[in-house]
C-alpha cells in the first residue's frame, strides 16, 4: 500500500496570507504547505481522504488520474472545500462514493446541494454516491475501513484505519476505546498543530505523547501550521521513529 501525502498543512497553508513568521519566508520546499490530505493506493483501489481548497493543485502534481472513493474527516472547508473540482473524475468513472457521518454528509448536501441533488441537475455537474458510515468498518474494494472516532476540540469527527496504517487529523482527543482500535501499527500519521496549547489541536508534545502511547513503529506528523517552525530544525529533535510529513512525501506500507 503506498500512502502519498499531498497536503501537510493547516487550515491556511504555508505560507499563510499577511503573517510576518520567518518560516512563511522559507525558501525549503518542505516548508511550502498545502491543505492537509491524503491519498491511499494499493493493487486493487484508491482512496482520498478529505478534499480540501487546494484538491486542483495536489491532483496536478502528484498526477493522479484515478480516484475510487473518498473519505471525509469533518465538514470544515480546508477539508471539503475542493468537493466541486472532482468533475473530470465523475465524467471518467461516474459519480464518486464519498464516506462521511451524518453531520458531514448533511453539510456536504447543503454547501453543494447541486451536486447532491438527483433532480433538474445542472449540466456537468459532479455526481456523487454518498455513504453513512458510524461505527462500524466498511470495505472498500478489498480494504477493511476501521473509522476512528476523535474529538476536534468539541467537535466530535472521524479519523481512519486501513491495514496497520492510521490517519488522524485535526486530533485533540481520542477516547480510550478509540485507542484500542489504533494497537499494532505500522505507520500513525498524526496532527501536530504548533508548539504552543490550542484549543481543538493537538500540539507537539501533546502529539509526541501520543505516539509513546499509541507506539507505532512510525510516526508522522500533520496539519502543521506556521507557527510549529522550520521543517528541518524540527525534524532535528524529534524521536528517530517520528518524522514530519511534508507535501509530496510517499511512503510504502508492506
Amino acid at each position: 500500500m503506498r500512502v502519498t501525502f499531498l497536503g501537510t498543512g493547516t487550515s491556511q497553508g504555508i505560507p499563510m496570507l499577511l503573517s510576518d513568521e520567518p518560516v512563511n519566508f522559507s525558501t525549503d520546499i518542505k516548508d511550502k504547505r498545502m491543505r492537509s490530505s491524503v491519498f491511499i493506493e494499493w493493487e486493487s483501489g484508491s482512496v482520498l481522504v478529505d478534499c480540501g481548497a487546494d484538491f486542483r493543485m495536489q491532483m496536478l502534481q502528484n498526477n493522479i488520474r484515478d480516484i475510487d472513493a473518498i473519505l471525509f474527516t469533518h465538514e470544515h472547508s480546508d477539508h471539503i472545500a475542493g468537493l466541486d473540482d472532482i468533475r473530470p473524475y465523475c465524467y471518467k468513472k461516474g459519480p464518486m462514493p464519498v464516506y462521511a457521518i451524518q453531520r458531514v454528509m448533511e453539510s456536504l448536501a447543503k454547501r453543494y446541494d447541486y451536486i447532491f441533488t438527483t433532480e433538474n441537475r445542472y449540466p456537468g455537474a459532479a455526481a456523487v454516491i454518498p455513504n453513512i458510515i458510524d461505527d462500524q468498518p466498511f470495505l472498500l474494494e478489498t480494504k477493511r475501513v476501521i473509522p476512528i472516532h476523535i474529538g476536534h476540540g468539541w467537535l466530535p469527527i472521524l479519523g481512519y484505519r486501513i491495514d496497520n496504517f492510521a490517519y488522524l487529523t485535526d486530533v485533540k482527543t481520542i477516547e480510550d476505546s478509540e485507542m484500542e482500535k489504533l494497537k499494532g501499527l505500522d505507520v500513525l500519521v498524526l496532527s501536530a498543530l504548533r508548539i504552543e496549547e490550542h484549543p481543538t489541536h493537538l500540539n507537539l508534545e501533546q502529539a509526541l505523547e501520543m505516539v509513546k502511547v499509541l507506539q507505532p513503529k512510525q510516526a508522522y506528523f500533520t496539519h502543521i501550521s506556521h507557527r510549529l517552525g522550520f521543517h528541518e530544525e524540527v525534524s532535528k529533535n524529534l524521536p528517530e521513529n517520528v518524522f514530519l510529513a511534508y507535501d509530496g512525501l510517499t511512503i510504502e506500507i508492506i
